[in-house]
């Protein structure tokens, strides 16, 4: 007997719905005044040359530990003192937020949202990084039924309870869900908590979102 179809996606937003900033170096680097090339930490696109983010990976700093560390570094380099991660993400990106939305992302989104699937994401760091203001002029979030953020609840994936959360938002159980994430230890606790899940890879978007759609029994086109 085959299994049911999944009945609502939950997407993660940095590196899912948004690119990363590894992706767009070469925007921030033109909206901050620096040279091409300046930057130079890539991350999942060559990890080899990014140690702390293998340190990431390895659980040794978190994620906001990781982008705090970069916040700063890119601060110095203008001569300016940056303590957030907001400051970065407003200054590299804050003209057009909608320029760093992934199209796969705004295609996939369209996709399952009118074949009336529910929508929602499921964030560790949306206002605390991007803030609320760059938040409200995301014309794609318009589509979801619930945005639930640690910036807000104080409850970071993979704690289970993040993912209660959502799902008492969406009022579903867990297998009617696939949860969709680029980091392998947030798709951990949602698999632990019986949610099927998608581990989103950066580097191949478009086959990332066709497995998720196939949840749903839709597909990306």
């Amino acid at each position: 007997m085959s299994r049911p179809l999944a009945q609502a996606l939950v997407l993660d937003f940095g590196g899912v719905i948004s690119k990363t900033l590894f992706e767009t170096h070469d925007l921030t680097e033109r909206a901050l005044g620096l040279a091409p090339c300046t930057l130079k930490w890539l991350g999942p696109f060559a990890p080899d040359s990014d140690p702390l983010w293998t340190s990431m990976q390895l659980g040794e700093i978190s994620e906001r530990d990781y982008w705090l560390t970069r916040s700063r570094e890119v601060g110095r380099m203008l001569g300016e003192d940056w303590r957030d991660m907001e400051t970065f993400v407003k200054r590299a990106r804050g003209a057009d937020p909608d320029t760093v939305i992934r199209p796969e992302a705004a295609r996939a989104i369209d996709i399952a949202a009118d074949a009336g699937f529910r929508l929602a994401i499921l964030s560790n760091e949306l206002d605390l990084f991007y803030g609320e203001d760059f938040r409200s002029r995301l014309s794609i979030l318009e589509r979801f039924d619930t945005i639930v953020d640690a910036t807000h609840t104080g409850i970071l994936k993979p704690d289970p309870r993040a993912y209660q959360s959502v799902l008492d938002e969406l009022a579903l159980q867990a297998e009617d869900c696939v949860f969709v994430d680029d980091q392998r230890r947030n798709i951990a606790g949602a698999a632990a908590c019986n949610m099927r899940t998608v581990l989103f890879d950066v580097r191949s978007p478009a086959a990332s979102y066709s497995e998720a759609l196939r949840h749903l029994g839709l597909q990306f086109d």
